[in-house]
């Protein structure tokens, strides 16, 4: 059984069909990408898997369960999460509280533990504090751990929101063009700690990127979107040569994306 299954998901806004019948499988450990021009519907596809839109048709089954009309934070909780385009830190926060807030899923007290200071609360708390230290240091973030989310250097940052969804102890690991304005060493940084963090945690990752170098690199399928509809799966050597996707992103059919 696949991990994850679109069947025939369809979105509108309004009257424009941003996404039709997309139709897509993911099995446990893979890492495929979603690419296509800007406004091709990849960001509403992901937004779709997170309950941040509810489909106007079609279904998303995660794990043997349809997830449509879930709210977000019951598809957290399932098993699901990710990282956006822009980073959405909480910029004030220090890094540590950051990787802290992103476990509430798996807290088990209540507002009268809260309240009274009961030592459910506490205990939980101290255990949710040393998980969050354990992240950062794994990925050589502790120096950062008591800093303002906003101080850290772009890359960083990323590197940050990265491990924030990482907390939540996803199955699947959403990530939405996570190469966005970084420059090259840092990009070769981000593919070698994408496989890393894939293997150290036995992750499914699915991911959107417009950075060809690493998407043909590290992505083990490609599916290919322009204007809401699939117009090319396979793997990379096939996508990078495939006519309609040539054209979908240059406009010719004599040029190869790379």
């Amino acid at each position: 059984m696949s991990l994850i299954e679109t069947k025939n998901l369809t979105h509108y806004f309004g009257g424009l069909k941003a996404v039709g019948d997309f139709n897509l499988k993911i099995e446990a450990g893979e890492l495929v990408g979603l690419i296509g021009p800007n406004g091709a519907g990849k960001t509403t596809v992901f937004n779709l898997v997170t309950g941040a839109y509810h489909a106007s048709e079609g279904q998303i089954i995660f794990a043997g369960e349809n997830i449509v009309g879930k709210a977000p934070h019951e598809i957290t909780t399932m098993g699901i999460s990710r990282t956006f385009q822009t980073i959405r830190l909480w910029n004030e926060m220090t890094v540590l509280d950051n990787i802290k807030v992103a476990q509430h899923g798996h807290i088990h007290y209540d507002l009268k533990d809260i309240f009274l200071q009961l030592p459910r609360y506490r205990s939980q708390e101290r255990a949710i504090e040393t998980q969050a230290m354990d992240m950062l240091k794994l990925f050589n973030l502790v120096s950062y751990a008591q800093q303002p989310a906003k101080n850290l250097p772009y890359g960083q940052q990323r590197r940050v929101e990265i491990v924030r969804a990482l907390a939540s102890r996803p199955k699947l690991l959403l990530l939405d063009e996570p190469a966005a304005g970084m420059n090259p060493q840092e990009i070769e940084e981000l593919m070698v700690f994408i496989q890393s963090i894939r293997s150290e945690f036995d992750l499914t990752i699915w991911l959107i990127e417009h950075q060809m170098r690493l998407v043909m690199n590290i992505c083990e399928r490609i599916t290919v979107l322009d204007f809401g509809e699939t117009i090319a799966e396979g793997k990379p050597e096939a996508i990078q040569s495939n006519p309609k996707v040539i054209e979908a992103y240059l406009g010719v059919e004599d040029e190869e994306i790379i």
